[in-house]
Protein backbone atom coordinates (compact mmCIF):
# COMPACT_ATOMS: atom_id res chain seq x y z
CA UNK A 1 0.00 0.00 0.00
CA UNK A 2 1.34 3.73 -0.98
CA UNK A 3 2.11 6.35 1.85
CA UNK A 4 -0.20 9.13 2.35
CA UNK A 5 2.19 11.16 0.60
CA UNK A 6 1.59 9.25 -2.70
CA UNK A 7 -2.18 10.02 -2.27
CA UNK A 8 -1.95 12.73 -5.23
CA UNK A 9 -1.17 10.12 -7.72
CA UNK A 10 -3.09 7.03 -8.22
CA UNK A 11 -1.09 3.70 -8.81
CA UNK A 12 -3.66 3.64 -11.90
CA UNK A 13 -2.22 7.16 -13.35
CA UNK A 14 1.68 6.33 -12.35
CA UNK A 15 1.00 2.86 -14.47
CA UNK A 16 -0.50 5.03 -17.37
CA UNK A 17 2.53 7.50 -17.13
CA UNK A 18 5.09 4.30 -16.84
CA UNK A 19 3.56 2.45 -20.60
CA UNK A 20 2.31 -0.29 -18.34
CA UNK A 21 -0.87 -2.18 -17.19
CA UNK A 22 -2.35 -1.48 -13.90
CA UNK A 23 -1.28 -5.11 -12.49
CA UNK A 24 2.15 -4.75 -13.43
CA UNK A 25 2.49 -1.19 -11.73
CA UNK A 26 0.41 -3.35 -8.40
CA UNK A 27 3.41 -5.62 -8.84
CA UNK A 28 6.34 -3.58 -8.91
CA UNK A 29 5.28 -2.01 -5.99
CA UNK A 30 4.25 -5.54 -4.21
CA UNK A 31 7.76 -6.88 -4.90
CA UNK A 32 6.46 -9.64 -6.98
CA UNK A 33 9.96 -10.88 -9.47
CA UNK A 34 7.62 -11.44 -12.53
CA UNK A 35 8.35 -8.27 -14.35
CA UNK A 36 11.04 -7.36 -16.70
CA UNK A 37 13.99 -6.01 -15.21
CA UNK A 38 14.00 -2.66 -17.36
CA UNK A 39 9.83 -2.58 -16.85
CA UNK A 40 10.49 -2.39 -13.19
CA UNK A 41 13.57 0.29 -13.48
CA UNK A 42 10.84 2.36 -15.20
CA UNK A 43 7.79 1.89 -12.66
CA UNK A 44 10.42 2.36 -9.38
CA UNK A 45 11.71 5.70 -10.48
CA UNK A 46 8.06 6.84 -11.00
CA UNK A 47 6.93 5.14 -7.73
CA UNK A 48 10.04 6.91 -6.41
CA UNK A 49 9.27 10.35 -7.42
CA UNK A 50 5.56 10.34 -6.29
CA UNK A 51 6.53 8.95 -2.95
CA UNK A 52 5.61 5.43 -3.09
CA UNK A 53 6.63 3.48 0.03
CA UNK A 54 5.64 0.13 1.88
CA UNK A 55 4.33 1.16 5.45
CA UNK A 56 7.19 -0.24 8.12
CA UNK A 57 5.87 -3.53 9.64
CA UNK A 58 2.74 -3.30 6.89
CA UNK A 59 3.60 -6.97 5.45
CA UNK A 60 5.57 -9.88 7.60
CA UNK A 61 8.97 -10.50 6.70
CA UNK A 62 11.23 -13.71 7.26
CA UNK A 63 13.62 -13.82 9.41
CA UNK A 64 16.22 -13.59 6.84
CA UNK A 65 19.64 -11.48 6.45
CA UNK A 66 20.68 -12.29 2.71
CA UNK A 67 24.75 -12.34 2.37
CA UNK A 68 25.39 -11.89 -1.29
CA UNK A 69 28.88 -12.36 -2.64
CA UNK A 70 30.32 -12.19 -6.12
CA UNK A 71 33.08 -15.00 -5.40
CA UNK A 72 32.51 -17.86 -2.84
CA UNK A 73 35.25 -19.65 -3.14
CA UNK A 74 37.79 -17.02 -1.98
CA UNK A 75 39.16 -18.55 1.45
CA UNK A 76 38.32 -14.91 2.99
CA UNK A 77 34.57 -15.23 2.64
CA UNK A 78 34.37 -17.79 4.81
CA UNK A 79 35.90 -15.15 7.90
CA UNK A 80 32.91 -13.25 6.39
CA UNK A 81 30.08 -15.74 6.23
CA UNK A 82 31.24 -16.39 10.15
CA UNK A 83 30.88 -12.96 11.44
CA UNK A 84 27.16 -12.46 9.38
CA UNK A 85 25.87 -16.02 10.88
CA UNK A 86 27.35 -14.75 14.55
CA UNK A 87 25.41 -11.73 14.58
CA UNK A 88 22.39 -13.45 12.89
CA UNK A 89 22.48 -16.10 15.20
CA UNK A 90 22.30 -13.33 18.58
CA UNK A 91 18.90 -12.37 16.72
CA UNK A 92 17.26 -15.13 16.15
CA UNK A 93 17.81 -15.04 12.34
CA UNK A 94 18.88 -17.13 9.70
CA UNK A 95 21.02 -16.21 6.80
CA UNK A 96 20.49 -16.82 2.51
CA UNK A 97 23.56 -16.82 1.38
CA UNK A 98 23.98 -15.97 -2.45
CA UNK A 99 26.42 -15.92 -5.46
CA UNK A 100 25.84 -12.78 -8.28
CA UNK A 101 27.32 -10.92 -10.53
CA UNK A 102 30.92 -9.16 -10.64
CA UNK A 103 33.43 -7.76 -7.74
CA UNK A 104 31.20 -4.40 -8.31
CA UNK A 105 27.97 -5.73 -8.16
CA UNK A 106 25.45 -8.24 -7.90
CA UNK A 107 23.76 -9.04 -11.30
CA UNK A 108 19.84 -8.12 -12.37
CA UNK A 109 18.83 -11.19 -11.38
CA UNK A 110 19.38 -11.67 -7.84
CA UNK A 111 17.64 -8.32 -7.55
CA UNK A 112 14.16 -9.80 -8.77
CA UNK A 113 15.05 -12.94 -5.89
CA UNK A 114 15.45 -10.28 -3.28
CA UNK A 115 12.36 -8.57 -3.46
CA UNK A 116 10.29 -11.96 -3.67
CA UNK A 117 12.31 -13.10 -0.58
CA UNK A 118 11.97 -9.77 1.48
CA UNK A 119 14.67 -10.22 4.19
CA UNK A 120 14.91 -8.09 7.33
CA UNK A 121 18.40 -6.58 5.77
CA UNK A 122 20.52 -7.35 3.15
CA UNK A 123 24.57 -7.72 3.28
CA UNK A 124 26.60 -7.12 0.18
CA UNK A 125 30.30 -8.09 -0.34
CA UNK A 126 30.69 -6.04 -3.54
CA UNK A 127 32.37 -2.79 -3.60
CA UNK A 128 29.21 -0.70 -4.28
CA UNK A 129 25.79 -0.77 -5.28
CA UNK A 130 24.39 0.72 -8.60
CA UNK A 131 21.43 3.57 -7.95
CA UNK A 132 18.63 1.47 -9.40
CA UNK A 133 19.30 -1.43 -7.20
CA UNK A 134 19.60 0.57 -4.15
CA UNK A 135 16.07 1.97 -5.21
CA UNK A 136 14.65 -0.78 -5.38
CA UNK A 137 15.38 -1.97 -1.97
CA UNK A 138 14.67 1.43 -1.09
CA UNK A 139 11.23 1.29 -2.14
CA UNK A 140 10.39 -2.03 -0.18
CA UNK A 141 12.04 -0.94 2.81
CA UNK A 142 14.58 -3.14 2.53
CA UNK A 143 18.04 -1.50 4.48
CA UNK A 144 21.60 -3.27 3.06
CA UNK A 145 25.01 -2.32 3.79
CA UNK A 146 28.43 -3.00 1.97
CA UNK A 147 30.96 -5.10 3.22
CA UNK A 148 34.08 -3.02 0.94
CA UNK A 149 37.35 -5.00 1.29
CA UNK A 150 37.45 -4.49 -2.46
CA UNK A 151 36.20 -0.85 -3.06
CA UNK A 152 35.05 2.07 -1.92
CA UNK A 153 31.40 2.57 -2.24
CA UNK A 154 29.36 5.86 -2.95
CA UNK A 155 29.38 8.29 -0.11
CA UNK A 156 25.77 7.12 0.30
CA UNK A 157 26.06 3.78 0.66
CA UNK A 158 26.38 2.26 4.36
CA UNK A 159 29.47 0.74 4.57
CA UNK A 160 32.11 -1.08 6.16
CA UNK A 161 35.59 -1.30 5.60
CA UNK A 162 39.10 -1.80 7.03
CA UNK A 163 42.11 0.24 6.87
CA UNK A 164 44.04 -0.68 3.42
CA UNK A 165 46.61 2.06 3.31
CA UNK A 166 47.20 1.32 6.86
CA UNK A 167 48.01 -2.25 5.94
CA UNK A 168 50.21 -1.54 3.38
CA UNK A 169 52.44 0.95 4.78
CA UNK A 170 52.81 -1.36 8.03
CA UNK A 171 54.04 -4.50 6.02
CA UNK A 172 56.06 -2.73 3.99
CA UNK A 173 57.91 -0.66 7.14
CA UNK A 174 58.61 -4.19 8.80
CA UNK A 175 60.49 -5.39 5.56
CA UNK A 176 62.61 -1.99 5.47
CA UNK A 177 63.05 -2.64 9.15
CA UNK A 178 64.38 -6.12 8.58
CA UNK A 179 67.19 -3.87 6.02
CA UNK A 180 65.31 -5.16 3.27
CA UNK A 181 66.03 -2.17 0.08
CA UNK A 182 64.99 -4.19 -2.99
CA UNK A 183 61.13 -4.51 -1.80
CA UNK A 184 58.23 -5.29 -4.74
CA UNK A 185 54.81 -5.49 -4.38
CA UNK A 186 51.73 -7.58 -5.91
CA UNK A 187 48.98 -6.49 -5.18
CA UNK A 188 45.42 -6.95 -6.74
CA UNK A 189 43.38 -5.50 -9.79
CA UNK A 190 44.32 -2.02 -10.47
CA UNK A 191 40.28 -1.00 -10.37
CA UNK A 192 39.67 -2.14 -6.84
CA UNK A 193 40.16 0.76 -4.69
CA UNK A 194 41.72 -1.80 -2.08
CA UNK A 195 44.08 -2.29 -4.59
CA UNK A 196 45.22 0.97 -4.79
CA UNK A 197 44.75 1.69 -1.11
CA UNK A 198 47.68 -0.65 -0.39
CA UNK A 199 49.85 0.34 -3.10
CA UNK A 200 50.01 3.63 -1.57
CA UNK A 201 50.79 2.55 1.67
CA UNK A 202 53.78 0.70 0.15
CA UNK A 203 54.56 3.80 -1.77
CA UNK A 204 54.07 6.37 1.39
CA UNK A 205 56.19 3.73 3.54
CA UNK A 206 59.62 3.75 0.72
CA UNK A 207 59.13 7.49 0.24
CA UNK A 208 59.74 7.79 4.14
CA UNK A 209 62.68 5.33 4.07
CA UNK A 210 64.48 7.45 1.06
CA UNK A 211 63.95 4.15 -0.87
CA UNK A 212 63.57 4.35 -4.86
CA UNK A 213 60.21 2.46 -6.37
CA UNK A 214 61.32 0.65 -9.54
CA UNK A 215 58.34 0.67 -11.84
CA UNK A 216 58.74 -2.77 -12.88
CA UNK A 217 58.46 -3.53 -8.98
CA UNK A 218 54.56 -2.33 -8.43
CA UNK A 219 52.27 -5.13 -10.15
CA UNK A 220 48.71 -6.02 -10.59
CA UNK A 221 47.62 -8.94 -10.13
CA UNK A 222 44.29 -11.13 -9.46
CA UNK A 223 44.59 -11.79 -5.53
CA UNK A 224 44.41 -15.91 -6.69
CA UNK A 225 47.70 -18.08 -6.05
CA UNK A 226 48.20 -18.38 -9.78
CA UNK A 227 48.85 -14.50 -10.06
CA UNK A 228 51.13 -14.27 -7.46
CA UNK A 229 53.05 -17.13 -8.48
CA UNK A 230 53.29 -15.87 -12.15
CA UNK A 231 54.29 -12.17 -11.28
CA UNK A 232 56.46 -13.43 -8.81
CA UNK A 233 58.63 -15.44 -11.47
CA UNK A 234 58.57 -12.08 -13.61
CA UNK A 235 60.01 -10.48 -10.49
CA UNK A 236 62.48 -12.91 -9.70
CA UNK A 237 63.75 -13.10 -13.57
CA UNK A 238 65.35 -9.21 -12.87
CA UNK A 239 68.76 -8.66 -13.20
CA UNK A 240 68.47 -6.75 -10.01
CA UNK A 241 65.80 -8.85 -8.71
CA UNK A 242 63.97 -7.92 -4.95
CA UNK A 243 65.54 -9.00 -1.68
CA UNK A 244 61.46 -9.10 -0.44
CA UNK A 245 58.08 -9.11 -1.80
CA UNK A 246 54.82 -7.63 -0.16
CA UNK A 247 51.71 -9.50 -1.54
CA UNK A 248 48.09 -8.39 -1.84
CA UNK A 249 46.56 -11.19 -0.43
CA UNK A 250 47.97 -14.67 1.69
CA UNK A 251 46.90 -16.28 -1.53
CA UNK A 252 49.04 -14.73 -3.82
CA UNK A 253 51.67 -14.98 -1.28
CA UNK A 254 50.95 -18.64 -1.41
CA UNK A 255 52.06 -18.37 -5.00
CA UNK A 256 55.02 -16.74 -4.34
CA UNK A 257 55.66 -18.91 -2.12
CA UNK A 258 55.47 -21.76 -4.53
CA UNK A 259 57.73 -20.01 -7.51
CA UNK A 260 60.19 -19.55 -4.90
CA UNK A 261 60.76 -22.83 -4.24
CA UNK A 262 60.61 -23.90 -7.61
CA UNK A 263 64.01 -21.52 -8.10
CA UNK A 264 65.38 -23.17 -4.92
CA UNK A 265 64.85 -19.54 -3.14
CA UNK A 266 64.67 -20.41 0.32
CA UNK A 267 62.00 -18.31 2.83
CA UNK A 268 62.66 -16.15 4.76
CA UNK A 269 66.55 -16.95 3.90
CA UNK A 270 66.75 -15.75 0.20
CA UNK A 271 63.28 -14.08 0.04
CA UNK A 272 60.99 -12.54 2.50
CA UNK A 273 57.39 -12.17 2.36
CA UNK A 274 54.50 -10.68 3.54
CA UNK A 275 50.93 -11.76 2.70
CA UNK A 276 47.46 -10.03 3.48
CA UNK A 277 44.15 -10.98 5.11
CA UNK A 278 45.77 -13.34 8.03
CA UNK A 279 43.15 -16.26 6.41
CA UNK A 280 43.69 -19.30 8.65
CA UNK A 281 45.51 -21.08 6.17
CA UNK A 282 48.11 -18.11 6.73
CA UNK A 283 49.29 -20.20 10.17
CA UNK A 284 49.60 -23.34 9.06
CA UNK A 285 52.10 -22.91 5.48
CA UNK A 286 55.39 -23.71 5.68
CA UNK A 287 57.19 -21.52 6.92
CA UNK A 288 54.05 -19.54 8.64
CA UNK A 289 53.34 -17.08 6.83
CA UNK A 290 54.13 -12.93 7.92
CA UNK A 291 50.75 -11.02 6.95
CA UNK A 292 48.59 -8.01 7.68
CA UNK A 293 45.24 -9.00 9.46
CA UNK A 294 42.37 -7.37 7.43
CA UNK A 295 39.19 -8.24 10.45
CA UNK A 296 37.26 -10.08 8.21
CA UNK A 297 34.99 -11.75 10.48
CA UNK A 298 34.68 -8.78 12.61
CA UNK A 299 33.51 -7.40 9.46
CA UNK A 300 30.83 -9.20 8.57
CA UNK A 301 29.06 -8.70 11.95
CA UNK A 302 29.64 -5.46 12.03
CA UNK A 303 27.98 -4.90 8.74
CA UNK A 304 25.18 -7.15 10.02
CA UNK A 305 24.58 -5.17 13.06
CA UNK A 306 24.25 -1.60 11.12
CA UNK A 307 21.96 -3.66 8.28
CA UNK A 308 20.11 -4.43 11.33
CA UNK A 309 19.67 -1.22 13.04
CA UNK A 310 18.99 0.05 9.99
CA UNK A 311 16.06 -2.43 9.20
CA UNK A 312 14.57 -1.09 13.01
CA UNK A 313 14.63 2.40 11.65
CA UNK A 314 17.74 3.45 13.47
CA UNK A 315 18.99 6.58 11.22
CA UNK A 316 21.13 9.29 11.76
CA UNK A 317 22.41 12.56 9.77
CA UNK A 318 25.37 10.93 7.78
CA UNK A 319 25.31 7.93 5.89
CA UNK A 320 26.99 5.09 8.39
CA UNK A 321 30.73 4.36 7.22
CA UNK A 322 33.09 2.23 9.65
CA UNK A 323 36.98 1.22 9.02
CA UNK A 324 38.18 -1.56 11.19
CA UNK A 325 41.83 -1.21 11.93
CA UNK A 326 44.86 -3.80 10.65
CA UNK A 327 47.60 -5.14 11.65
CA UNK A 328 50.86 -6.84 11.19
CA UNK A 329 51.10 -10.19 12.26
CA UNK A 330 54.79 -11.29 12.30
CA UNK A 331 55.37 -15.33 11.89
CA UNK A 332 58.13 -16.68 10.15
CA UNK A 333 58.38 -15.69 6.12
CA UNK A 334 60.48 -12.84 6.92
CA UNK A 335 63.78 -12.05 8.04
CA UNK A 336 67.06 -10.05 8.16
CA UNK A 337 68.21 -9.33 4.87
CA UNK A 338 71.52 -11.85 5.02
CA UNK A 339 75.01 -10.49 4.38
Amino acid sequence: MPTASAARVTLAALAAEAGVSLATASKVLNGRPDVAAATRERVEQLLDQHGYRRRQGGQSRARLVELVFHELEAAWSMEVISGVEDVAREHGMSVVLTESGTRHAPGPEWLEGVLSRRPIAVVLVFSDLPAPFRAALDARSIPFVVVDPAGDPSPDVPAVGSANWAGGLAAVRHLIELGHRRIAAITGPEDMMCSLARIDGYRSAMGAAGLPIRDEWIRFGDFHPGGGARHAAELLALPEPPTAIFAGSDLQALGVLETARSLGLRIPDDLSLVGYDDIPLANWVSPRLTTVHQPLKEMGREATRLAIRLSEGATSGETPRMDLATRLVVRDSTAPLAG
